[in-house]
């Protein structure tokens, strides 16, 4: 399949913004599932290009003159295989991924969901009945939580968005010795609002011997309507844009991102 993919960030201030660094992980990687055709990363000033230390393309975007608004968007185009796993060429150990973070801690709730799957969360079947168990207890519900709400409070609260689910699921395969970490991208959503935004997450398990995928949001395996962009251990190693500033009051943000197929 082959995807365009549009996806701007505009910060606005009510003061100027003295200085500011913004990381963008806003580029995806060739991959056995995915090939980049053509991408570009439009913003005030070049980024600089690196790699961080999951492997994902980072750019550094620097601001050092005041602005009022500060407006990031990425354009390009991949196509993409129905193949639901990807071939991992990172030398990165699995093991990274078992620690748990701030946002994958479990609680008591937690551990005893994890603990009803252990006997069935060494394959791949028993992972989609604990994704799906999951689902089912935190029915996708936009605005219930933010970005820093964690693993726990989400299922506290009984609902969440793919972020949460994924940080659940994150969360149990780790308290069960399964290494797990969160994915950000795109997902094609055909028949769904022009206006949805199509910036997704989701999870991988490590299985046997490779990732496998999970977008529990979606109750689905990753194929070729998923994009992928950065990996982490949660979202905050793994989101598109984060960065710090010196100024600027009270800040807005704003972010569209759109899928669409092309020939």
């Amino acid at each position: 399949m082959k995807l365009a993919i549009s996806h701007e960030t505009c910060y606005r201030y009510d003061a100027p913004v003295r200085g500011s660094t913004q990381y963008l992980r806003l580029t995806p990687r060739d991959s056995a599932r995915q090939r980049v055709l053509e991408w570009r990363i439009d913003a005030p000033v070049k980024p600089v290009q690196t790699e961080d230390g999951y492997g994902n393309v980072l750019h550094v975007l620097t601001l050092d003159k005041p602005v009022r608004e500060i407006r990031i968007r990425a354009v390009g185009v991949v196509t993409t295989l129905p193949a639901a796993d990807d071939i991992d060429t990172l030398s990165l150990s699995p093991l990274v991924f078992t620690r748990s973070t701030a946002l994958t801690r479990p609680d008591e709730a937690l551990l005893r969901l994890a603990e009803t799957f252990r006997r069935r969360t060494g394959t791949v079947s028993g992972l989609r009945e604990l994704a799906a168990a999951i689902l089912r207890k935190m029915p996708f519900t936009p605005g219930d939580t933010n970005v820093s709400s964690s693993a726990a409070d989400a299922f506290a609260l009984g609902s969440g968005v793919c972020q949460d689910h994924a940080h659940v699921f994150i969360a149990c395969c780790r308290a069960l010795g399964i290494p797990a970490r969160y994915v950000s991208g795109y997902v094609y959503s055909p028949g769904h609002a022009e206006s949805q935004v199509a910036s997704h997450a989701w999870a991988e398990a490590w299985v046997v011997d490779r990732w496998r995928g999970f977008d529990i949001a979606n109750s689905s395996p990753i194929g070729e309507m998923h994009v992928k962009l950065a990996i982490g251990a949660d979202y905050y190693d793994a989101c598109p844009v984060r960065g710090m500033r010196l100024g600027g009051g009270i800040e807005s943000m704003s972010t569209a991102a759109h899928v669409s197929t092309e020939q």
